[in-house]
């Protein structure tokens, strides 16, 4: 049985989800956060902690097997890899900003203007589409001071809450590409067991995520309208309770729909309603 490697970042915004994703699948590891490799006890995986940039080529280049990165990193560096799954956390997106009060107000008054930026091939190729010329200055770092120094007209860069932008007088002008943390992999081991194994927890851990377990009481004259609100995994569970004419009923909710069928049920006589994380869902 071959030994998997998967690559995740070392340290930054995904590190700490990449590992609990991880963690829970049922994967026992320890001291990854005083190594560069961690081995898995109980799966056929070994852990490499790196630089998030370098995580699409070392898994193009087969030397990790799989990766966790953002969808940005692997458009900026072109990486040959299969998409595996969307993770649903490390969410952002990539924006033009300009100063507040600046005169650049709609798309074309970038033309001829100074953009400062970490991710140039993705920023090319949306000003290309667009038809627009900028002079496109890559640096790395903290790019919200370029305009403050005079450096250039406006940045583009990742914004998940806008604060930054804020705190250094710029505003956000075009999103230009959303953003999620992927899980990859290399093409050569696309059809290899132990990583449908592992794609099959994940996607257990994520529909778990995304669901609530929810147990209920009701009246039979009720029943069909509760059930008919509770579509469940397949379907309701529906047990008898002690008291006549009444019973249970065991269902799972997606979280986006929550508070929505709550007040449905509620409506339709639903009562002594009880909700549950899931820890995980396999199907």
């Amino acid at each position: 049985m071959k030994t998997l490697k998967i690559a995740i970042q070392k340290s930054g915004r995904l590190n700490e989800k990449s590992v609990e994703i991880l963690k829970n699948c049922g994967l026992s590891f320890e001291n990854y956060k005083s190594s560069l490799i961690a081995t898995v006890a109980n799966f056929p995986l070994e852990i490499l902690f790196l630089r998030d940039d370098d995580i699409p080529e070392y898994v193009q280049d087969g030397i990790a097997d799989l990766g966790i990165v953002g969808e940005n990193v692997i458009t900026e560096t072109k990486a040959n890899v299969e998409y595996l799954q969307r993770l649903g956390f490390g969410k952002c997106t990539l924006k033009i900003a300009v100063q507040t009060g600046s005169e650049i107000q709609k798309l074309e008054d970038l033309n001829g203007k100074a953009i400062a930026t970490s991710y140039p091939v993705i920023l090319e190729k949306f000003l290309t589409e667009k038809g627009i010329k900028s002079d496109i200055r890559t640096i790395s770092g903290s790019v919200e001071i370029g305009p403050g120094l005079g450096l250039s007209d406006a940045i583009f860069d990742i914004v998940s809450t806008g604060g930054t932008l804020k705190s250094n007088g710029l505003k956000p002008f075009a999103d230009v590409m959303n953003s999620e943390a992927v899980l990859i992999g290399n093409q050569s081991i696309i059809d290899n067991p132990e990583v449908a194994e592992l794609l099959q927890r994940i996607r257990s851990v994520l529909s778990a995520k995304s669901n609530k377990y929810v147990v209920l009481n009701v009246s039979k004259d009720n029943l069909q309208k509760v059930v008919d609100l509770l579509p469940g995994v397949k379907s309701p569970t529906v047990v008898p309770l002690f008291e006549p004419n009444w019973v249970a009923v065991h269902s799972v909710i997606a979280e986006e729909d929550f508070w929505d069928k709550i007040n449905s049920l509620k409506a339709a006589g639903a009562e002594g309603i009880l909700v549950m994380p899931i820890e995980k869902i396999i199907t």
